[in-house]
Formats: C-alpha cells, structure tokens, sequence
C-alpha cells in the first residue's frame, strides 16, 4: 500500500518538535524549508501551523492544492473553509497518525463511491443520482444496474442484466428487467425532465 505523504508548513520549532517524533508516525514526514511554494501533487497530506496562515504565498498554494489540509491550531475554533480537518494543541502521535490516516481513507471511500455519469453524479453511499441541486434516491437495484452499464459501456440485452443483476437464467422472466428500467427511467425524467439517460435499441438497453 503506497504510504502517506504528508508535508508540514510551519516554524523551525514546529518542524523541529516533529523531526523529533518523526519515528513514531505512520506516514512520510516531509517539510518545506523554503517556506515558499511546493509541489501539491506529491503530497497527500498538508499539516499547517496557523502561524503560517499569514504567509501570502502559503494561502494562494492552499487554495490550489487538492492536498487534505489540515489545521494545527490553539486556538477553540471552528475548522477554517480552507481545511478539511483541525488538530488542537497540545496534541499526541497517536491523534496525529489517527487524523492523518482517516482523512485519506474517508476521501478513498468518497471516491469509490461518488461516480459521474452523463453529467450525473451517482452516489453509491446515500444512494442518489443527483444533478445541480436536484436528486432522486436509488434503490440497490438501480444502482447494480447503472454500474453494469458503465462497466459494458455499450448495448446490453434484457437477458444478459437480468442474470448479471439478478442471478436468473437467461431464459427467465424478462419483465423485471422491463419494469425496474421503466421505474428509473420515470423517476429520473420527472426529477430531471431527461428522456434520453437510458436508451435502448434492437441490441438492448444503452446510457
């Protein structure tokens, strides 16, 4: 498994407490003694002293780093717009690797379940299809069935999904397959006024 790679912008005390613990942690502690610009995409991780919020060259950097950022603060506040997560000090290794190693695994997870889909975006964990503002909820059904059309990318038949989703025999009853595809093809036409999100064809059924 590739292993974290964090970067902490901060104070030479600050850096120099880290060094210190360096050891102890359960990803790659880099740090940026230039204080000046880094290269976002080598790191997974940006660990900011609050002290360095006054860096002009360090907030633009921010702003346009799709790194997680996190926020080491004393100060009681809430979590700035700017950071996805805020550690209080004093502080221990064990909340440091804890944080640091949630964070990556809640964004792997929102990634794996978050895909886009004819301008859609299909989101396995709540369940919905969703498009600007709007959404309509999906049953288990839909979303194995959506997810089979994205992985054939072309013209399915009625009796190939019936058995990929629903384990029948190719010579089984078709009209479930009918009938669930006729229901989502409703809810997202009323939903979305979109007659054209699943088409189908002499071959089968198609996105």
């Amino acid at each position: 498994m590739h292993k974290i790679n964090v970067l902490t912008l901060g104070s030479k005390n600050f850096n120099t407490s880290l060094e210190e613990l360096k050891d102890f942690f359960n990803f790659n502690l880099n740090f940026n003694l230039d204080n000046g610009l880094y290269e976002n995409k080598k790191y997974d991780v940006l660990l900011v002293h609050e002290d360095y919020l006054e860096e002009e060259t360090i907030k633009k950097n921010l702003l346009e780093s799709n790194s997680i950022k996190i926020l080491i603060t004393k100060k009681n506040q809430s979590i700035p717009k700017l950071f996805n997560y805020k550690i209080s000090l004093p502080t221990t290794v064990k909340e440091l690797n804890v944080i640091v190693e949630n964070s990556i695994a809640k964004r792997n997870f929102s990634k794996n379940s978050s895909i886009l889909i004819k301008g859609y975006i299909l989101d396995k964990n709540e369940k919905k299809l969703i498009k600007d503002d709007l959404f309509i909820l999906l049953t288990e059904k839909e979303i194995q069935l959506l997810e089979l059309f994205l992985k054939r990318n072309k013209s399915i038949n009625k009796e190939y999904i019936l058995k990929e989703v629903w384990n029948y025999a190719e010579d089984a009853d078709t009209h479930t397959v009918e009938t669930h595809i006729y229901r989502l093809r409703k809810k997202i036409k009323d939903k979305f006024s979109d007659d054209h999100f699943i088409d189908n064809n002499k071959a089968g059924y198609t996105l």
